[in-house]
């Protein structure tokens, strides 16, 4: 895949069609997954307040998008935790030890007081792969 080329896996989320963006985006040997809420296939809060498994939600989110473009969790090299209440940060930070025990660990930042769109959520995360290119 040339750097030209794109891939991507459409965003489902009930505010994609009105931002614009795509779920995840592969470009050559980079991957960028878009911030991820806990927001179900029926457009619903998944786990309402909940920190612990809306994060377990969003990272299985990312990990099926990293698939559709050919990647794993252990392709992943960053990761970007928003927190509506920082002090939630034990419990994302138990979900995403979790996902990656046994895995390269990623560089990951945690950032508290995020104004999500929906009070219900607690936990937005974005994510950085890099796989080696497809011819």
């Amino acid at each position: 895949m040339s750097l030209r080329e794109r891939s991507s896996v459409e965003a489902s989320g009930p505010w994609a069609a009105d931002w614009g963006y795509v779920r995840a985006l592969r470009v050559g040997d980079r991957i960028e997954v878009s911030g991820t809420l806990a927001i179900g296939p029926d457009g619903q809060v998944a786990f309402p307040g909940d920190a612990y498994r809306q994060t377990r939600f969003v990272l299985e989110v990312i990990s099926n998008a990293l698939d559709e473009l050919g990647a794993t969790m252990g392709d992943v090299v960053r990761t970007r935790a928003f927190l509506r209440d920082v002090d939630d940060w034990r419990e994302v930070g138990r979900a995403h030890l979790e996902v990656f025990s046994g895995l390269a660990k990623p560089v990951s930042s945690c950032v508290g007081g995020a104004e999500l769109l929906d009070p219900r959520l607690v936990v937005e995360v974005e994510a950085e792969a890099i796989v080696p290119a497809t011819e």
